[in-house]
Order: structure tokens, then sequence, then C-alpha cells
């Protein structure tokens, strides 16, 4: 155990003896991917073990902690009117307001939380979460604003108490930040350079959920097909890449599906391929983060592959695992994108038939080179090919539901279904939700589930 993680463990006592009696309660905000979920996760691990109990309820939070992202605008605007609602709260019972994530590494951000939303007492940002304990320490018994953001490079600090939103699939960051600087994209920037975890520290965690009875996992990273190909390599491990990594994970008992995010297409490499063909436990849906069909724009984006690289590729997947199927990205709108370049992700969607694509207008990030491109493409058009996208994807999303009808899918029961409570719902290996009837012990396990009907954004089955 790190000497980090014990300083922190000694903050964590002081300030649960601090608490004790108290019965105060937590709320945590979380906007963003799932490596930000994972952080949540963390912190409230920590939290938790600081003497806070968790609360849905914003009226009777003690600590709200905002966990924040800073790939699309709209996190902004969601912040920022949090905050307004959250400043009455605070206003009444002297909540404790905690801002961090990626947002607080923008530097334009925290200037105007200074400004415009004074009343927050901590900022801490993504190289600095697991010193939360220490500020809120230092917050409690100071009173005094702490604003805990480093601009260099974070350590992957292990052993961080963690309490899971799940009992049934968890995720496991493999590793931290991105190399690859695509234009539009502000997360080198605040999660920094690419720093790969111990693949021993990632096998144990995995081992540790499996004997806690989770059956799905998700590896997590920017780029995970670059997991140990940069930063420190020395672990003293026989794992040396990803797709040993994928091997080593599929060897654990317990474990049922695993799955991972993102990779990139330009370091997708034979070896993380065949790992896939080969483990029986990895899923067969490949997220492939396609971004734009134009290798104009792709150009321009900085991805380091052309249409034709990216077809290729996928080429190459569906030979050497035959039941492949694809999920990916799309950015709508980027600057200089032409009706022609539009045409060539439309053409690229028809051609690989996505199962799942999601799909984003393009906004500007300050700090990106994106943001500095003086031919961006007005909103109007914008919207106008994001529907054109839309009605493609759907059209193909109910062809290819229809080819279900009739298989017999394995399917994570994860619980009841949110719309119908006389239905379970659980999710196929290519990612589908299924509903059915059952009985509330197959909630946790894997069932074979025969298809009988589809219905676009979901399919129903029963059992076999």
């Amino acid at each position: 155990m790190s000497l980090n993680i014990d300083n922190e463990l000694q903050y964590i006592e002081k300030v649960k003896k601090i608490n004790d009696g108290k019965n105060l309660k937590y709320l945590i905000m979380t906007m963003g991917c799932q490596l930000n979920e994972n952080d949540s996760e963390k912190l409230s691990g920590m939290i938790e073990n600081m003497g806070y109990s968790k609360t849905e309820n914003l009226q009777e939070a003690d600590l709200v902690v905002f966990n924040t992202c800073c790939v699309r605008e709209n996190a902004e605007d969601r912040l920022f009117g949090k905050l307004g609602e959250v400043k009455k709260v605070k206003e009444k019972k002297g909540t404790i307001i905690a801002i961090g994530g990626c947002m607080m590494q923008e530097k334009h951000i925290v200037e105007k939380l200074k400004q415009s939303y004074p009343f927050f007492d901590i900022v801490f940002g993504t190289h600095t979460l697991h010193k939360f304990p220490e500020d809120l320490y230092s917050k409690i018994i100071n009173n005094k604003r702490i604003e805990d953001i480093l601009d260099i490079d974070g350590e992957i600090i292990e052993g961080l108490p963690i309490k899971r939103n799940d009992n049934i699939k968890a995720s496991v960051t493999i590793m931290n930040g991105c190399n690859n600087f695509c234009s539009f994209c502000i997360v080198p920037y605040v999660r920094g350079r690419e720093r790969s975890r111990n693949p021993e520290d990632i096998l144990n965690e995995v081992k540790d959920l499996a004997n806690q009875g989770y059956k799905e996992i998700t590896l997590l990273g920017q780029n995970v097909n670059s997991y140990l190909r940069s930063g420190k390599k020395d672990f003293e491990s026989e794992i040396k890449t990803f797709a040993e990594l994928l091997r080593a994970v599929n060897k654990i008992d317990g474990i049922e599906r695993i799955r991972f995010v993102s990779p990139h297409p330009k370091d997708f490499t034979d070896d993380v391929i065949e790992a896939i063909r080969d483990c029986d436990k990895v899923s067969k849906i490949i997220h492939l983060p396609l971004q734009s069909g134009s290798s104009q724009i792709l150009k321009i984006m900085n991805r380091k592959y052309t249409k034709e690289q990216f077809l290729n590729l996928v080429d190459k997947m569906k030979k050497m695992i035959p039941e492949v199927v694809f999920s990916t990205d799309i950015i709508v709108g980027f600057p200089g994108e032409t009706e022609e370049d539009f045409e060539d992700t439309l053409d690229v969607v028809r051609k690989v038939n996505f199962e799942q694509v999601f799909m984003f207008i393009y906004s500007r990030r300050v700090g990106t080179p994106g943001d500095r491109m003086e031919n961006q493409v007005p909103e109007e058009i914008k919207h106008e090919r994001f529907n054109r996208l839309k009605e493609l994807v759907e059209s193909q999303i109910a062809e290819n539901n229809k080819k279900y009808i009739g298989t017999i899918q394995k399917v994570l029961v994860e619980g009841v279904s949110k719309t119908n409570n006389e239905f379970l719902t659980g999710r196929t290996d290519s990612n589908k939700v299924v509903n059915f009837v059952g009985c509330e012990e197959m909630i946790g396990n894997m069932v074979d589930l025969k298809i009988v009907s589809e219905h676009m954004w979901y399919l129903k089955g029963e059992i076999v």
C-alpha cells in the first residue's frame, strides 16, 4: 500500500471521528463517461468510510459532490444550473459543496466558479481525487475554501475504498489518460498522458469482484488497446500487452462476461483480435469509435486512420471473429465537414451496419484545436445532418433486431424492468436489452432466453 493511501486512510479516520453520531448524508452527481462513474464509486467508498450515508434527496444532503465531465458543452450548463439549487440547500443547513473531475482541470472553468459561484467549498482535479479525505478534513477544521488541482500527470493510486453502484456488473479501470490528442477532445489535457495500472493489481481487483459474486466486468481506459505501451512498463508481471490481459481475465473463475471500452482503431492489433476470438467470456460486440467516415475530416481530427483503413479493419475482424458485431461513436458537424464528408460517414454506417451508434453533435471545447478552427459548421446544418444519421441508424437497428427473433441468447439478468415491474430485464452478449417474465432468483445469473419479438429499443424473450 502506498504512502499516499496510508496518509488518506488516516484522514478518513479523522473525519469519521468528527462525524461520529451526527447521521450525516452525502449525494454525488456524476456527469460524464464510465471513467467518471468509476471515480464516483471511489469517492463513495471514501465518503462512506468517513461516516456519511448516501441519499438521493438533495434537501437532506450535508455533503454534495459534483464529479464533472468536460467532453460536451451541456455538462457545463448542467453543473452551473445545479449549483444554483445546491446554494439554497447550503444556506439552510451549511451543506459542504465539493466540485471535482475533468472540468476542474480547465482553468477558465475554475475562474468562472470563483467569480460567479463563490459559495463552493472544495475543488479537486482528476489527479487529486485520492486526496479528497484530506481536503474535506481541511475544510471542516479550517473552514476555508480548498483548491487542490495538479496540472502535471498524477500517479495511479491503488487501494482506495470503493462503493459499487451495482452488485452484478462492475467496471475496472486499467489505465488513465490519453496520448492521442484528437483535435476535438479535451481529455489528454485534463486526464494527462497514458499511465497503465500494474496487471497484477487489475487481476486481483477482478478476482475480488468474482469472489463477491460479480458476473460481468468492463475494463476501462481512454485507449485500452494501448495498455502497457507507454508510461511505466517495468511491472513484475508476465502480462505485457492488452491481449495478454484479456486472456488472463478470461481465466478468472466466476466472471462470466468481459467487455472493454474504449479502444482506438489505429491500435487494434491482431493479437487483440485473436484474444477476443479465443476468449469465450469476452463479448463479441466491439466498440470501435469511427467519429467520421471522411478521410479528410479524420485527418483534421488527428485520428491517424482513413475511411478505407477503418473499413479494412472491420472486414478483418469479421473474417477472424464470425459472430462479431460493432458499436461506435460518431461526431456530426466537425469544423470543415462538407456534405460530401457527411455522405462518407453515412456510407461507412451503411457498410458496417453497427449494432449501436452513439451520435453527438460537435460542440466546441475551449483549449482544443477544433475550437480554434475558423470553418465551424452552422448549427442548423449540424442538426439536419444529425437527424439524417439518426434516421439511418434507427432503420438499421429495426432491421438488425429481426435477426434475433427465434434465436437463443445468453442474457445476464440485471433486475426488474424499470418500465414494467412484471418483467425482468438483462442484456445479451451484443448488449441488447431483453425483457422477459421470470422469477427474482434469476437476478444476477446468466439465463438462456428465446427471443420472441423485437420492439426497437429492446427485445422480448421467453425462458427456454
